[in-house]
């Protein structure tokens, strides 16, 4: 079994030494995902949550205006998958 311990970047703040991260995202998850929807709590919340199970941010956050409502999309890795 590969252990892959994240660095910190701008993005991703350091994480205590003796923190280890598993070599694939639980519960069967994708390594890359793209959270979209509207920009409102619930979407940071869900980004939250994502990091704290040891997804990192990759690339910038994106936004569109639908007429109606802004939406965004922020792309999420888990840590060993990206080059």
């Amino acid at each position: 079994m590969t252990v892959v311990t994240p660095t910190a970047s701008p993005a991703s703040p350091a994480l205590p030494a003796s923190t280890t991260q598993a070599s694939a995202p639980p519960g069967g998850l994708p390594s890359y995902r793209l959270l979209t929807g509207p920009d409102d709590a619930s979407f940071c919340r869900r980004v939250s949550d994502a990091l704290a199970l040891g997804y990192r941010l990759y690339g910038s956050p994106a936004a569109t205006f639908n007429g109606q409502t802004v939406i965004v999309a922020q792309a999420i890795v888990w840590p060993g998958t990206v080059a």
